[in-house]
């Protein structure tokens, strides 16, 4: 037990003299929040233990140190009088505010040898903080009704969408906030125009064209990309991207044989063990001696394999709609393979493995057709189309 508390009593001063140190640390070199951060950390529980005291200090040092270059930082901000300035404003006043709440649980903390409280300056900033909401509100409003007429590309409207979703986060639902968001959301997306071209000579099944072009069902979730296999007249379309399917190979129906013979030893019952005179053997206990009774055994195994597999292979091309250029172009390939394996035999199963006893009993079945392969190899076509839409990004 001794030795126990005295292990614990050394863990515990070596962690308050890491903490000590980390502190110390991030003060000297001007990280005043990391300082802060650490400190009131240790000083969550037992605030008032003589260890506490060297990180009582420099929480005070810390904390005036990052009063005092927020406020310099304010004060040369606000006499620039640049209206771009008044977001860092307003994120410091929120900073300032913030970081005298998670102290102000502590007050008061006490440091011993000099008798007095830590001094800790506190202010009401929240009408500084709504001051200077409001004025950077109307500054982010003004800024993007502008840059919404004026706006020539796609990355114009994205940057007012940012924007505005950033002043509808601070100030909900200011003016005509809202309906600029989807104005710029509508002008800053990416619409693409999809269609599927059958190069090949075997017909398509339509649920399976149907199902590639069916992104509702592809999970993409790209804010500034959208796909139509339906195009819209009221949309203009920037992008086309054309899935063109070149080979369909199906091969012929196939029914491969293998016939095994096989031998096994086995237990079969037991019998009782015979010495050299064919005599019962008697162990020490005058018990007779039982021992298995091993027999081989034989079995012809006749296995059947009915195999058929489909080929699909194409490309992706996505062209740009306004200069009539090919953009990139991506291959496409997928494969489906039907097999299914039955059996049967003549002897005794019991000298077949394991692996094999389960097919024994299965009946031959339908070949699918050649529509039937081609649709079924259209779930590994469509997760790598899927690959190609999620990954590619337009320039």
């Amino acid at each position: 037990m001794k030795k126990l508390l005295l292990l614990l009593l050394t863990t515990t001063i070596i962690f308050s003299c890491s903490s000590v140190k980390k502190t110390e640390k991030a003060l000297n070199t001007g990280n005043y929040d990391q300082a802060i951060n650490i400190a009131l950390n240790k000083l969550r529980t037992n605030k008032g233990k003589k260890g506490k005291q060297p990180i009582i200090l420099m929480l005070e040092q810390a904390y005036a140190k990052a009063l005092d270059r927020d406020n310099n930082a304010i004060a040369y901000l606000e006499k620039e009088g640049n209206p771009a300035n008044l977001e860092r404003i307003y994120n410091t006043y929120l900073s300032l505010k913030n970081r005298q709440e998670r102290i102000k649980p502590l007050l008061p903390l006490y440091l011993v040898e000099e008798g007095r409280n830590a001094n800790f300056i506190l202010h009401n900033y929240d009408q500084k903080i709504i001051n200077t909401k409001d004025k950077l509100s109307q500054y982010l409003f003004n800024n993007a009704k502008a840059l919404l007429t004026s706006a020539k590309r796609k990355a114009d409207y994205r940057a007012v969408y940012e924007d505005l979703n950033y002043l509808n986060k601070i100030t909900p639902n200011y003016k005509n906030t809202r309906e600029m968001i989807d104005e710029a959301h509508q002008k800053g997306t990416d619409f693409v125009k999809v269609t599927m071209k059958n190069r090949t000579d075997v017909i398509i099944p339509k649920r399976l064209e149907s199902d590639l072009l069916n992104f509702g069902t592809y999970g993409l979730n790209d804010l500034w990309t959208v796909y139509h296999s339906q195009p819209q007249k009221s949309i203009p379309y920037d992008y086309a991207m054309e899935v063109e399917l070149r080979e369909i190979n199906i091969s012929p129906e196939q029914i491969k044989e293998r016939q095994l013979q096989k031998e096994k030893l086995i237990k079969d019952g037991w019998e009782y063990l015979l010495d050299e005179n064919d005599e019962i053997v008697i162990d020490d206990k005058g018990e007779k001696v039982k021992v298995d009774r091993m027999v081989k055994v034989h079995c012809e195994y006749y296995e059947f394999t009915q195999f058929k597999a489909t080929n699909v292979v194409g490309n992706v091309q996505y062209r740009d709609l306004r200069t009539r250029q090919l953009l990139d172009a991506f291959p496409i390939a997928s494969e489906y393979v039907f097999q299914h394996i039955y059996a049967n035999y003549n002897g005794d199963k019991r000298a077949l493995e394991d692996g094999l006893l389960g097919y024994l009993g299965l009946k031959s079945v339908p070949f699918p057709s050649n529509e039937q392969m081609v649709y079924d190899s259209g779930e590994d076509l469509k997760n790598k189309l899927k690959n190609i839409i999620t990954n590619y990004r337009f320039k």
